[in-house]
């Protein structure tokens, strides 16, 4: 009879895992050099986790942005405001801006090895547009309308992101995130 996992052993090793990934990025991550920077082996990281992809998909699931949660209630167009400015600040500053730069590599290395990394990235994306999506939805708009409306708002955030993690320039990117925000709450008006 198989042991039950202990939840909270895997929990523990899946902060590790995050913590370790933040530091030294995905793109040359190996089972082997991982499970010894956290103190335990590759043996263990498999059992918990199953194989290297589902690792992945696991730290990505444990640590994106809850687009769900921040667009889930809105209802118009000021709603719509605040949750896309609240997203904002979730990956620069609050607790996501350490993650959002795995999802920045992960995005990065699926369009040079789509085959592992391709499916993760895709879902990545779709975590964060589908729940955008449907607020837009709620908002009257036509599916096709909706669907470019959450792909803009994500891909220009993500976008802007980016720059302020290469440039560090916080006033700028901050400036066009509200005005790419503006943009996309006025069309959706």
């Amino acid at each position: 009879m198989a042991r039950p996992l202990n939840v909270e052993k895997r929990s523990e090793l899946l902060e590790q895992v995050v913590q370790y990934l933040q530091l030294h990025g995905l793109a040359q991550m190996s089972l082997s050099p991982l499970a010894q920077a956290i103190g335990t082996s590759k043996r263990m990281l498999l059992y918990y986790f199953g194989s290297r992809e589902n690792l992945l998909a696991q730290v990505w699931a444990a640590r994106h942005p809850d687009a769900q949660a921040l667009f889930d209630d809105v209802d118009d167009t000021d709603g719509l405001r605040r949750a896309a400015s609240a997203l904002w600040e979730a990956i620069t500053v609050g607790e996501q801006s350490g993650p959002v730069r795995l999802l920045l590599e992960l995005l990065s290395l699926a369009t040079t090895d789509p085959d592992q990394y391709g499916s993760l990235a895709t879902e990545s994306i779709e975590a964060l547009v589908n729940p955008i999506e449907a607020a837009f939805l709620r908002l009257g708009h036509q599916p096709r309308q909706a669907q470019a409306g959450a792909t803009l708002l994500v891909s220009g955030l993500r976008g802007l992101c980016q720059d302020r993690l290469v440039t560090q320039e916080t006033a700028r990117t901050d400036a066009a995130a509200r005005q790419l925000i503006e943009s996309v709450v006025t069309v959706a008006g």
